[in-house]
């Protein structure tokens, strides 16, 4: 089956997603690499055959860029993990652009409010960042936390997401 890959320029830098044939989004993230947005995913579920091309998600991405915040969220994507992670990934979905949880408030959403740190474990191991929200959480005191994609990347979309919602 044959992946396609696009990386496009945002102003957060250059953003690459890998799609199926269906244009469902295995893996994304602000890198003009293919094969770092690929390390994201499990070796096992890796496609062999990429090829450069268009994909359809990468509209979704523009119009978020432009101001439109929810075609992100409509966008299909493969996801694999352990049932946990797979709760987790779905459950940032759910996340309001413009309202952000701490790490404590989604591991409560996820009905494991002692599960902070695993809570945490799923945003890092996201592998299809923006199309799935990670960067929507944040540590108790408000401050960043961690982020795969770098941290200025991370308060980039929170502002933008806070501006959009404001309109």
């Amino acid at each position: 089956m044959t992946h396609t890959v696009e990386t496009i320029d945002t102003p957060d830098g250059p953003f690459t997603a890998v799609a199926g044939p269906d244009g469902t989004v295995l893996a994304s993230g602000w890198t003009a690499s293919p094969e770092e947005a690929l390390a994201r995913v499990r070796a096992e579920w890796r496609p062999r055959d990429v090829r450069t091309g268009p994909v359809a998600a990468m509209d979704a991405v523009r119009a978020f860029y432009a101001g439109e915040l929810d075609p992100v969220m409509a966008v299909p994507v493969e996801v694999h993990g352990t049932n946990g992670q797979l709760a987790g990934w779905e459950q940032l979905r759910r996340i309001r652009p413009g309202d952000p949880l701490t790490y404590t408030e989604f591991a409560e959403a996820l009905g494991t409010p002692r599960a902070v740190r695993a809570a945490a474990s799923v945003c890092a191991r996201n592998p299809v960042a923006l199309f799935v929200p990670c960067h929507r959480v944040l540590r108790g005191d408000g401050s960043m936390g961690g982020f795969a994609w770098g941290e200025d990347v991370k308060r980039s979309l929170l502002e933008r997401e806070a501006a959009g919602r404001a309109r």
